[in-house]
């Protein structure tokens, strides 16, 4: 074989593979595809420095791995907000359109799987990372490039990522378990579970034999001059890509309800698992418009699909404990299997619910759970009942510490700041992310160097010493030392990551920037009147921020004194030609766009992710594109980066 002959089998390999993996439509039979596979092979085994890079014997593992590496994406990937019901579709579209105006909506399942975001350059497939944080990720390309829906090169120059969800098809997931069970190994809950265990499989040979494949659903970043989401997406399915069984533009709720209902209409015949569908407005351009909030891309949201209702019977009540220190009884039930997944427990929310609902233990009870909503009991099957159901009491004493509880009515608190469990509780929220992003301190962890006497609080993880772990159960040089790295990393981290770890019951990650806005370190000493009188802050917000730091105060100024938080100082721009002017960037920068917004911002500056009549200025970059030639259409002021900062 010469090597024009091995590079034209490779293509025909591929296109064979396509055939049978995208399109569904054999072209091959797998006596002819093997054959040909094995020339390929023997080939590459005689010129190893040959191997092409899109070689489907590429795709068969082998990759053993010690542990996963971090990897950032380059524009962060999104969770989305849910909706419901038809009426929270209508106010969702209604606050779209109330800052848009009429849009033209993409409409698509949505997979449940386990999501991916594939960065090609060049044409070539050189990461992959899991979604992680959103920011950061899992870099599992060796395991992804097993993936035979995945493609290895594409026909595409440019940098660009290729968001989606790896998924196992319903018949492939039941073969996986029926596998396990002849080998006595743990069954997988359900065909996500499954799909991201096989992402995480350390050694890549064992990916590839689980049937994974990859949808796509959405891009980072990217160039594509398509301004339709729609048309962006159809060239991502020409590169080689699975398309989704339906999708749709829709031009109404009416035309979205019906397009939903088809989806659920034929939910069983897909052959993977859906839990809802994504809606998302199809104008690229309005979409930069609305921007994002905190949590959520304000153009996007998931319409899950309806609450799967099952009968099952409480055995019992288990009490938990919370890091504010509020006591929530969770339903024990016979285990029920709801969408693949078992469910053997129930949230109960508070004793008032168990009052007004009338549950007791041994009721045959109605459940429900939509999507990764905790299951909950919706009803009480009275009429089941024969007489041997025990009542639910109100507790008096912490199940955990045994002190006395504070009952205020709804809520029911344990006072005692060193019960172990509120402990425990409080450094889990502490460490995860979003909060301080300890990495490796996960909740096991935290149980276990609490019961050991270890920490007994946030304040003692910044006394923690490596011999302080280095006989405890698991805990071998290489854990320890990246524990302690990751503890100290969290110094000088800015004040609202801080105050938002803390835990401060209704103060989340939007009241602690304000906070830290407003009040900087002085917020140990915040007035009730100084806080009512801040923009979104209420009574009860007000009052618990109070309570925590009446009872806290010293704890506080000693983790202020620990971490040594960074403050921001605000300061008004000075006069400036961009100062309260709408600006976009476009273009390949001197540095990256992310400094030039913040340069612009610095300077007073507002910066839209789209050109319109009322963008004041388009600054750009090499290569520099659509944005660029509509700017010029309108008649909108552009300059060169160079020219900017000379006009400065």
């Amino acid at each position: 074989m010469t090597q024009r002959n091995y590079e034209e089998n490779i293509e025909l390999l591929n296109r064979w593979a396509h055939a049978y993996y995208v399109l569904d439509n054999p072209i091959a039979s797998d006596e002819e595809y093997d054959t040909l596979y094995h020339e390929v092979l023997a080939y590459e085994d005689q010129n190893p420095s040959h191997v092409a890079a899109n070689s489907p014997t590429r795709r068969v593992g082998g990759v053993v791995r010690d542990e996963f590496s971090k990897a950032t994406h380059i524009k962060r990937m999104w969770s989305m907000e849910d909706v419901f019901s038809n009426s929270d579709l209508e106010e969702w579209v209604a606050r779209v359109e109330k800052n848009a105006g009429s849009v033209t909506f993409f409409c698509e399942p949505k997979f449940d799987g386990a999501s991916m975001n594939l960065l090609y350059e060049n044409g070539k497939l050189v990461r992959a990372i899991t979604r992680g944080d959103g920011v950061e990720g899992e870099e599992v390309t060796d395991n992804v490039k097993t993936i035979r829906s995945v493609p290895l090169t594409i026909a595409y120059e440019g940098l660009i990522e290729i968001r989606g969800e790896v998924l196992i098809k319903k018949y492939d997931f039941e073969a996986i378990n029926a596998q396990r069970l002849s080998s006595g190994e743990a069954l997988f809950a359900n065909p996500r579970n499954a799909a991201a265990g096989s992402l995480r499989q350390l050694d890549s040979s064992v990916t590839a034999k689980r049937k994974l494949v990859f949808y796509p659903w959405g891009l980072g970043e990217n160039s594509l001059v398509q301004s339709s989401l729609y048309e962006k997406m159809s060239f991502i399915y020409s590169l080689g890509f699975l398309a989704p069984p339906y999708r749709q533009k829709c031009n109404a709720i009416d035309e979205i309800e019906d397009f939903y209902q088809l989806l659920i209409a034929n939910r069983e015949s897909i052959e993977m698992m859906m839990d809802g569908m994504v809606v998302k407005v199809d104008d690229v351009n309005v979409s930069e418009e609305l921007g994002y909030t905190v949590k959520y891309p304000r153009w996007m949201c998931a319409y899950k699909f309806p609450a799967v209702e099952k009968v099952t019977k409480i055995r019992a009540i288990t009490l938990q404990v919370g890091r504010t220190g509020v006591v929530t009884p969770v339903a024990e039930i016979e285990p029920v299997n709801i969408e693949g997944a078992m469910i053997s427990r129930a949230t109960l929310h508070n004793f008032d619910e168990i009052e007004r609902k009338d549950i007791r233990i041994g009721d045959s009870v109605i459940i429900i759970r939509s999507g990764d909503v905790i299951p909950k009991i919706i009803k009480v099957l009275e009429d089941r009942r024969d007489g041997t159901e025990i009542a639910i009491n109100r507790p008096t004493h912490c199940p955990t510490c045994g002190s006395e509880l504070l009952d205020e009515g709804t809520l029911i608190k344990c006072q005692n700041l060193e019960c172990p469990d509120r402990v425990v509780n409080s450094i889990i929220h502490f460490a995860k992310k979003g909060c301080m992003n300890i990495d490796g301190l996960g909740a096991k962890i935290v149980e276990q160097l609490v019961n050991e006497g270890k920490i007994k609080d946030i304040l003692d993880l910044y006394a923690l010493k490596y011999e302080d772990m280095e006989n405890m159960e698991g805990f071998k040089s290489k854990k320890i030392n990246n524990i302690l790295d990751a503890i100290s990393a969290t110094k000088n981290v800015p004040l609202p990551k801080v105050l938002n770890a803390i835990g401060i019951e209704h103060i989340g990650e939007v009241a602690a920037k304000e906070l830290a806005k407003n009040f900087g370190l002085g917020v140990v000493d915040a007035s009730y009147d100084a806080l009512i009188a801040m923009n979104g802050f209420g009574v009860e917000m007000a009052n618990s921020l109070l309570e925590f730091m009446r009872v806290n105060r010293d704890v506080v100024l000693r983790l202020f004194e620990l971490i040594t938080p960074t403050v921001e100082t605000i300061t008004e721009a000075q006069d400036n030609p961009f100062k309260g002017k709408t600006v976009v960037i476009t273009g390949t920068m001197s540095v990256s766009r992310d400094e030039v917004k913040a340069y612009l911002e610095s300077l007073g500056a507002k910066i839209s992710g789209s050109v319109s009549k009322k963008t004041d200025f388009v600054v750009y970059g090499e290569d520099a594109g659509s944005k660029l030639t509509k700017a010029e259409e309108l008649g909108v002021v552009t300059m060169s980066e160079q020219q900017m900062r000379e006009l400065v």
